[in-house]
């Protein structure tokens, strides 16, 4: 299982967890929900307290992700397989996404 906090605007909105079957859950935490100003991270992942889930990375995650020879450079550099996809995520949505949402990896301990 591997987990990554998701921010919006640099404030933690949810957790997006990979599951060792590859399958995801994303959360809200209870803070981001109990803030009727905190809107939802995208229009296909609304507020709501419901947890959802996907068998692959959820579409607005996997539009994060880098394509064609960016992505080769991202995969060779950093020796991420070109089919893990959370793995690109969690190594380029920290710093180089567009738009307000980052995802940053939590380190296990």
């Amino acid at each position: 299982m591997r987990q990554a906090q998701v921010l919006y605007k640099d404030e933690e909105a949810g957790l997006l967890t990979q599951y060792d079957d590859g399958s995801f859950t994303f959360r809200y935490h209870d803070i981001w929900m109990a803030d009727s100003k905190k809107n939802g991270i995208s229009l296909t992942l609304p507020k709501s307290k419901q947890e959802y889930h996907s068998k692959t990375l959820f579409p607005f995650f996997y539009n994060m992700l880098p394509e064609g020879s960016n992505k080769q450079v991202v995969c060779k550099h950093n020796r991420i397989d070109k089919n893990d996809y959370f793995g690109l995520l969690i190594t380029t949505a920290i710093n180089d996404s567009i738009g307000a949402v980052t995802v940053m990896k939590i380190e296990k301990m």
